[in-house]
């Protein structure tokens, strides 16, 4: 029996499979640096100590869509080494914040697979769970992938595709959005003086600026995360494979596009939760990043009025300015240069 672990395919997988993914990962202060060095992120909030402490928190917390990757990455050698693709998410949920210090370990269960017509390749379905090291859960999340089979002819389990909410609901973001004081939020530090109250359902913001993707940056980002999927890394492999070249991860480019958010969105100091999202296009080196916006929702966080909700939905592309908001062509085709789809709630100070 090998000892070395090839991962599984599609035909290893069962529904309501239970998963405990390996390493446990204790977030430091060095990470942090590194995330915004890769991102140049500059959200107040997860930047300063002092700006986080004035609004109640015991210090600046991790940036969201770090805890997210960081969890996503445990799943990746039980989930996803064989993976074609990752295709979607839904229902995450950041139920508390994490801080330099804490240790996070996920587990995952099976919810739904599906065998393509192709017969090569299947979709699972995955819950994943990340919990820090008191057992308190940080992150909830639904994501869906395209694995390889290990053997064309082996049959095709019986389809299950679980049904998803196509919204997390304000009321269920809980200690997600700690209560801040209100009061000592600096506009002026944070950079922008727009509030909850400024923005409206309908209005679109194009973020403006531009990142183009090195290839050393790619790569540096997904081991930071233990992400071990071979698409991204494995040139020798990659060069028999459709594209010729690695992929990027695609949470590589969620981050990007948070990181664009802050012109214009500079004060959604909390991504609350991620109702859905879609991979739409492969995004390789040398490609520019740009992003805009869209005010989907607009909602009262149950019992506060100290921070309120957006529900946004962000639309990254490549090599394509956003100043005339690219999105769909119809309802089934997407614009020349869209690559990514995220449909999410922030929080933002009343």
């Amino acid at each position: 029996m090998t000892k070395t672990n090839p991962g599984n395919f599609f035909e290893d997988f069962s529904l309501r499979q239970k998963i405990v993914h390996a390493t446990p990962r204790t977030v430091t202060e060095g990470d942090v640096s590194l995330y915004t060095a890769l991102y140049g992120s500059r959200f107040a909030v997860q930047s300063a100590d002092s700006f986080a402490m004035d609004l109640g928190y015991p210090a600046a917390p991790v940036d969201d869509m770090l805890v997210f990757h960081i969890v996503f990455g445990k799943t990746v050698p039980d989930i996803s080494l064989n993976a074609v693709a990752n295709l979607g998410y839904a229902d995450c949920r950041f139920l508390n914040p994490v801080f330099p210090g804490d240790t996070l370990s996920t587990t995952s269960e099976v919810t739904g697979l599906r065998e393509l017509s192709n017969g090569k390749v299947g979709v699972v379905y995955v819950r994943s769970t990340g919990v820090n090291q008191t057992g308190d859960i940080v992150l909830d999340y639904v994501r869906w992938v395209m694995v390889r089979k290990r053997d064309e002819n082996s049959p095709a389990p019986e389809p299950h595709v679980p049904e998803l909410p196509e919204r997390v609901a304000p009321e269920a973001f809980g200690k997600g959005v700690p209560p801040i004081k209100v009061e000592a939020y600096d506009f002026a530090l944070a950079g922008d003086p727009h509030r909850w109250g400024d923005y409206a359902p309908g209005e679109q913001i194009d973020h403006v600026d531009g990142m183009t993707i090195e290839e050393a940056e790619h790569q540096i980002a997904t081991r930071l995360y233990q992400n071990t999927a071979k698409v991204h890394f494995n040139r020798h492999l990659q060069k028999d494979d459709r594209f010729g070249k690695r992929l990027i991860y695609g949470g590589h480019v969620i981050s990007l596009a948070r990181a664009l958010t802050f012109n214009g969105l500079a004060n959604a100091f909390r991504v609350a939760a991620i109702n859905g999202g879609t991979h739409v296009a492969p995004c390789f080196a040398g490609d520019t990043v740009y992003a805009w916006s869209e005010v989907l929702e607009k909602e009262e966080i149950p019992g506060r009025d100290d921070a309120g909700a957006l529900r946004i939905r962000t639309v990254a592309t490549k090599d394509r300015s956003c100043a005339n908001f690219p999105y769909k062509a119809d309802e089934q085709t997407w614009e020349e240069g869209v690559l990514l789809d995220l449909d999410y709630w922030v929080a933002l100070p009343r």
